[in-house]
C-alpha cells in the first residue's frame, strides 16, 4: 500500500509547544530524506490556558503574525490556519525543519497541541 502522506493530505505530525515568547522556535515536522512537503493548513488545538497576549506566532516559510490570543478556553478551543490566497509559499526541501516562534507569546505558560496538515513529493 503506498504511503498517504505522498497521496493525500493528512497529518505529518502532532507536536506539544510552549506558547510563551521565551519557549523560542519550536520545530513541528522535519522533512525526510528524499522528499519535499507542502503545508496545507495547521490546527492549534487544545491550549492548557489561556493564549491571551499571543498575538504574533510565525511558522517558518509559511505564515507570520498568526494571532492566536482568542484561544481562551482550557481544553477545548482550536484553530485552523490556513495559506493565505495570495501569498506565494515555497516547498519544504528535504532535511528542513518547519517551526513555530511565539514572537509574542502568551502572558501565562500555556501549552497547546499543533497538528501540521500537508503532503509530500
Amino acid at each position: 500500500m503506498a504511503d498517504l502522506r505522498s497521496n493525500a493530505i493528512t497529518k505529518l505530525s502532532s507536536t506539544t509547544i510552549g506558547c510563551q515568547t521565551a519557549d523560542g522556535a519550536q520545530t513541528l515536522y522535519t522533512v525526510p530524506t528524499g522528499k519535499s512537503a507542502y503545508i496545507t493548513h495547521v490546527v492549534v488545538r487544545d491550549p492548557t490556558g489561556s493564549l491571551a497576549g499571543g498575538t504574533d506566532f510565525d511558522f517558518t516559510s509559511w505564515r507570520q503574525n498568526v494571532d492566536l490570543s482568542s484561544m481562551t478556553t482550557s481544553g477545548t478551543d482550536f484553530m485552523v490556519i490556513v495559506g493565505a490566497d495570495v501569498t506565494k509559499y515555497t516547498e519544504l526541501s528535504a532535511g528542513t525543519a518547519f517551526q513555530i516562534t511565539p514572537s509574542t507569546g502568551a502572558t501565562a505558560d500555556v501549552d497547546a497541541t499543533v497538528d501540521v496538515f500537508g503532503y509530500l513529493v
